[in-house]
């Protein structure tokens, strides 16, 4: 059975295992309020790593953070999804649980399946925060993302590196596929599409989301806002989320 790994043991929480058409998440629903926040995690994490950011949500409605299939405590599918099958999966998952329009908050993978969300489900979503979005499309390849993601992580802080090498263990031999299929997936018509009002937030030296692609999104999405955040790379939601937090609450003040 999964556990509770992020909401504290007297906080208002649940914990419930979703199957959907031969692929299982694992869907944590935290706290309370008017407004919702769904989180989507980046390859080979998993829900776990997300503490951070979900504790300074607290207090400023619900979050739902998902372990997708075959990360986290959620089982390997039988085959690997494209960003559109989890896209498709997490929607099955909101009307199932009978959720209003939900403020969708997608971290590097998760900004990819954000974006699939927004435009293949748009009565689900009420907003898209894009956080470190992946894949930049002067470097689709597995070789340029796994040597931005090792260059990102020299001098990261080391509970970003425990929790990201306990998920990358987690994720298992498929990581390689896990990894291609985020990369063949046509991350820059996807972004293109979105008509919800976004965010997009990055790291200042995020290598995996330079700043001209970001501001490229920005520019191609009607309402939207791109933000940076001092003295931090890919793994802003992570650690020392402060920043990043804030600039989700202003957000959805104005949604």
């Amino acid at each position: 059975m999964p556990q509770r790994l992020l909401a504290p043991q007297d906080a208002p929480a649940s914990v419930v295992e979703f199957e959907h058409g031969g692929a299982t998440l694992i869907a944590e629903t935290i706290g309370q309020g008017e407004r919702t926040f769904i989180l989507l995690h980046g390859i080979g994490m998993g829900r776990s790593v997300y503490l951070d950011i979900v504790r300074r949500l607290d207090g400023h409605g619900r979050v739902i953070a998902f372990d997708l299939p075959g990360f986290g405590e959620a089982p390997e599918p039988a085959r690997t999804l494209t960003m559109e099958r989890h896209a498709d999966l997490v929607a099955a998952y909101l009307r199932h649980a009978g959720e209003e329009p939900v403020i969708v908050i997608g971290h590097s993978m998760g900004s990819q399946i954000a974006a699939e969300l927004a435009n293949r489900h748009p009565e689900v979503v009420a907003g898209v925060v894009l956080a470190g979005p992946t894949v930049n499309s002067a470097a689709r390849s597995i070789r340029a993302q796994a040597s931005y993601l090792l260059w990102d992580l020299i001098g990261e802080r080391p509970i970003v590196l425990w929790r990201g090498a306990r998920e990358y263990l987690r994720g298992g031999p498929h990581l390689i596929r896990k990894i291609r299929a985020t990369v063949v997936h046509d991350a820059q018509r996807a972004y293109q599409r979105i008509t919800h009002p976004t965010l997009v937030l990055r790291g200042e030296t995020d290598p995996l989301a330079p700043i001209t692609w970001c501001r490229d999104i920005v520019a191609a999405i009607p309402d939207a806002e791109l933000r940076e955040i001092d003295g931090h790379g890919h793994s802003t939601l992570i650690s020392d989320s402060g920043g990043a937090a804030e600039y989700i609450r202003r957000f959805a003040d104005r949604i």
